[in-house]
């Protein structure tokens, strides 16, 4: 204890036995062991991330975020998975472990059993890529609305007038917005929504396929699919080579996120960047800063932190 005080610098430490500290580290050779100082480090913060997201490859990058940041923080993860109806379960599970905040990705930081469960437990946390940011709290998002708008006008840029458009999960409010983005971009350019080539999905890839093959069912087929993530975009590729269209050349497909999968499918995904890794580390670090302020009886001022989204083009885009 001694020693550890002397080497960092601790106050109460008298100067005759710091001397004699530094003599003995000197005699001895040592150096001190950086992973068990982090290790200890990290007992003092705990932090949880609470985790329901159908994409793997979502749930991946934002993982990685979280870890880095973590990892860079000197703090402790807890993860925890939770079902649509054991949010309140998983929290007090959380709590029970002594986090000391909360990470919220989608689709828990829409959820109105989580968020209430966490403003009653008194405990701080981030809500990332949320549609509906507490005016109240920490936030970290994207315009999806914007960022869906500008896809669409992408996609009327190379030629295409006939769009589809595969929806996300019905309890994520980003895929209102994404939708509403979409139809704004159609409205800017005087061009019809149709409703057949509109199809309801969940994020997951399953879902994606079912909802373009309703879409290419259709008597009149569009030229282009705009899906509401990657998995749901990489699904109507696949339903695209069952129909016998090849992508780009007789369908344009675009996705949205920009996680790994959109360049180990072929052809590669046209599609929104959204930066969840980014996104992660950012809400880390808020986080964090917010359980600081809290040990000193102070807060952060409300935050919702606003990150840029890229469009990115490649290999299943084409003009029409």
């Amino acid at each position: 204890m001694t020693v550890s005080r002397a080497l960092s610098g601790d106050a109460h430490v008298q100067e005759h036995m710091r001397a004699r500290v530094h003599a003995a580290i000197k005699e001895l050779g040592y150096s001190p062991n950086v992973s068990a100082r982090n290790l200890a480090r990290a007992a003092t913060v705990h932090i949880g991330l609470l985790y329901n997201n159908p994409s793997a490859a979502y749930l991946n990058e934002l993982l990685v975020g979280v870890l880095e940041q973590s990892s860079r923080a000197g703090c402790q993860l807890v993860l925890e998975k939770c079902g649509a109806r054991n949010e309140r379960t998983a929290i007090e599970r959380l709590l029970g472990d002594g986090v000391g905040g909360v990470i919220l990705p989608p689709p828990l930081s829409d959820s109105n059993i989580a968020l209430e469960a966490l403003k009653n437990a008194k405990i701080p946390f981030v809500a990332v890529a949320t549609g509906r940011p507490e005016e109240a709290g920490l936030s970290v998002r994207i315009d999806d609305m914007e960022a869906a708008a500008a896809m669409t006008r992408h996609l009327i840029s190379l030629g295409h007038r006939d769009i589809g458009f595969i929806v996300g999960a019905v309890n994520q409010t980003v895929s209102a917005q994404r939708r509403a983005g979409f139809e704004k971009a159609l409205r800017e350019e005087g061009l019809t929504l149709h409703p057949e080539w509109v199809k309801q999905g969940s994020f997951s890839y399953q879902s994606g396929f079912v909802a373009a093959e309703q879409i290419l069912s259709s008597a009149r087929k569009p030229t282009a699919i705009f899906a509401s993530n990657d998995d749901m975009a990489a699904a109507a590729i696949a339903a695209a080579h069952r129909f016998r269209l090849d992508c780009p050349k007789d369908l344009t497909v675009a996705g949205f996120d920009d996680t790994p999968l959109a360049t180990t499918i072929w052809p590669a995904l046209t599609t929104i960047r959204q930066p969840v890794a980014a996104m992660a580390r950012k809400a880390v670090e808020m986080l964090l800063e917010e359980i600081r302020l809290r040990r000193l009886g102070e807060s952060q001022e409300p935050l919702q932190h606003l990150m840029s989204f890229t469009l990115v083009k490649r290999d299943s885009s084409a003009p029409l």
